[in-house]
């Protein structure tokens, strides 16, 4: 029996036995799963290899957020060097470190 069998005989049930709770969450139940189903049939996740294909955007989106934080560390660390470099430098002029050079 298809799902959409099924929901058509919990809906004449509820009709005939006027909507008793549990087969009410039956319906809610099927309807919800034929939805998730449609959804993931519209968006081409349906088919076998769909679970590998969500893996593989995880490990790319992973592996893009490491990149982007690496990147972004890695700019931090070279913004301070170069502020420290430009006070030593300005320190030994400062200090007349040029004059004593000659």
């Amino acid at each position: 029996m298809t799902r959409e069998e099924l929901l058509a005989r919990l809906m004449a049930q509820a009709v005939s036995e006027g909507g008793e709770l549990v087969t009410l969450r039956a319906i809610v139940e099927e309807t919800s799963e034929m939805t998730a189903d449609r959804v993931l049939q519209r968006l081409g996740l349906s088919d076998s290899g769909a679970q590998d294909d969500l893996d593989e955007l995880r490990e790319l989106l992973r592996a893009w957020r490491d990149a982007k934080a690496s990147a972004w560390k890695a700019f931090v660390d070279w913004a301070v060097r170069g502020a420290l470099a430009l006070l030593l430098i300005g320190i030994a002029v400062r200090l007349g470190v040029g004059e004593l050079l000659q």
